[in-house]
């Protein structure tokens, strides 16, 4: 990891910067954890061959990690199997030489080899009565089972969910031999016999709405829908042969006695007949259903539809309705949920929405930043957390810009509140643009800001560069953020721009603007027209219950 974070970092409500491994080792505590859920990034399209291919282990590992597969056999891989071989607990490390044996040395071993060691760093974190979810898809689901048995006991397995993620999709060529892939699984495990679990009710099941249409076809004066249910008791009780309201008991007698009877009757629980030889029967609200048991087909949660509300753009997001089922199962209020694939944050938006404590961890800034907006968009400024593993000062900043350049612009643009450039998302041609910044002055437009950041050496040409990179964008400023100090030729390149006249606000804003890493740890932000960036997508607000913090302890 190439950060220092401060020695007092909280275990409350905390993103994590880097290496999910080294956050797990050096942050977390043994029995700390109440739920983890995972969800590893994993290139599943790729081909079989590609996958299985041998690698020598010389190659070094990738330095742009974005929205792609970072599980290459290389060096770190090679290290990392010699580490669980000699350290890790027996079982795993027997597993693990099996499955090299049978592989050999490709991308697939890389993923299982780094899955493992952080698996068995999982399992110390959790709490006796913790649990873990695992969520993958069939290319690698059957080895990672095997190596969840090795890490938790098979003993300890819970349940394999399949969770059916979408209901149909276009055929494509290579699934013109075989039958579509339609599924993820989500494998459960508890640490020991002492996992906790709070059975799930769903109304949302297709049997469970035509059980609903057919039977609660009744609606009482106050508009509830009720089914009649039988109040005859199935063997002889001499003492609850009673008759009430005139109406004479069953063969066998009531179910109930007399005074449960009037009770039900003041609570309009009871229906009468019109005919006194008929027999009261009892009303069964719908409202008062807890919905059907829900068991490991999970088929009545739909994928994030192309439209919906809460879509991001991230390529691998679940809904939240799918976290929700998760964590209300195996925590309460309170409890730390724990992420560290954490990608947009879908797992820790769910988690603070049910008064969860929560820990993400992700590789990039730019995953940092998309969660940070998305939290305070979700809950505004009531959410409290920390980020750890950014530049805190200028000498981190420059320690970051020396060892991973695409880091240091994703962090520089986030920082500034901006959204690196497609481009560089996708490590594609270099146009000029590193990040994007967007907002709303006027009904119905939408203005852009560009950026550039760089670490290295500046000039006034670069400023010039910028000047047509805005004119060719058709952007309202241009922002040069530097990490050393801007020249006199510079400012002077800048100021002779000239300014965007803002409509909404009638105010003129400088048309080219230089901001330092200095300017920017120390809060200054770019001056443009203020609380109008749609720069990210927002999430969907949160309306908090009552105007009271939820008042956290720690709880086994």
């Amino acid at each position: 990891m190439i950060l220092e974070w401060p020695t007092d970092a909280l275990m409350e409500n905390t993103l994590y910067y880097g290496d999910n491994l080294d956050i797990l080792r050096r942050y977390i505590p043994d029995n700390s954890i109440h739920l983890v859920y995972l969800d590893p990034p994993f290139k599943s399209d790729q081909s079989y061959n590609i996958l299985y291919k041998e690698k020598n282990g010389t190659e070094s590992a990738a330095q742009i990690k974005v929205f792609e597969d970072t599980w290459h056999w290389d060096r770190k891989a090679e290290e990392t199997f010699i580490e669980i071989t000699e350290k890790a607990p027996k079982k795993v490390a027997d597993l693990v030489v099996a499955l090299r044996s049978f592989l050999g040395s490709n991308d697939m071993m890389a993923y299982l080899v780094m899955m493992a060691i952080r698996l068995v760093e999982l399992r110390r974190v959790l709490k006796e009565a913790g649990s873990i979810y695992l969520h993958c898809d069939p290319t690698a689901s059957h080895y990672l089972k095997l190596i969840l048995d090795a890490v938790f006991d098979a003993q300890n397995f819970k349940n394999e969910i399949i969770w059916k993620r979408r209901t149909g999709r276009t055929s494509y060529v290579h699934e013109s031999k075989r039958f579509g892939t339609c599924t993820d699984s989500i494998f459960f495990y508890g640490k020991s016999d002492q996992t906790r679990f709070n059975p799930q009710y769903s109304f949302n099941d297709p049997s469970y709405k035509e059980y609903i249409d057919k039977f609660f076809r009744h609606v009482d004066e106050e508009g509830r829908r009720y089914r009649i249910a039988d109040l005859s008791n199935p063997a002889p009780r001499p003492n609850l042969m009673y008759e009430y309201k005139g109406y004479k008991p069953p063969r066998k007698g009531w179910a109930i006695s007399k005074e449960k009877m009037e009770q039900w009757d003041k609570e309009g629980r009871l229906y009468f007949p019109k005919n006194k030889t008929g027999r009261i029967q009892r009303k069964r609200f719908l409202n008062e259903l807890k919905g059907k048991p829900v068991q490991s087909l999970w088929d009545d949660i739909d994928p994030i539809g192309a439209q919906a509300a809460e879509r991001l753009g991230y390529p691998t997001q679940k809904p939240e309705i799918l976290l929700e089922r998760i964590i209300n199962a195996s925590s309460d209020q309170g409890d730390i949920v724990l992420d560290p694939f954490c990608g947009c944050g879908t797992t820790i938006i769910v988690a603070e929405k049910l008064k969860r404590r929560w820990i993400g961890m992700d590789v990039t800034h730019l995953a940092i930043s998309l969660m940070r907006h998305r939290l305070k968009d979700t809950f505004g400024e009531r959410v409290k957390f920390d980020v750890r593993g950014e530049p805190l000062d200028l000498h981190s900043a420059e320690e970051l810009a020396r060892q991973d350049p695409y880091q240091f612009q994703w962090w520089a643009v986030g920082k500034a509140g901006g959204m690196p450039a497609e481009s560089e998302k996708k490590k594609g041609k270099d146009t000029g643009i590193d990040g994007y910044l967007y907002f709303h002055d006027e009904p119905q437009k939408t203005k852009k800001i560009v950026m550039q950041v760089k670490s290295g050496h500046v000039n006034p040409g670069q400023i010039r560069d910028l000047k047509g990179v805005v004119e060719r964008e058709k952007a309202e400023i241009g922002v040069f953020i530097c990490l050393h100090e801007p020249t006199l030729g510079m400012r002077r390149e800048a100021l002779s721009s000239g300014f965007y006249k803002s409509p909404g606000w009638n105010k003129n804003y400088q048309k080219i603007q230089l901001l330092t890493i200095k300017e920017l740890l120390a809060g200054r932000g770019i001056d443009y027209p203020p609380k109008t960036s749609v720069t990210f997508k927002k999430a969907e607000k949160h309306e908090k219950e009552n105007g009271e913090q939820l008042k956290l302890k720690d709880k086994d």
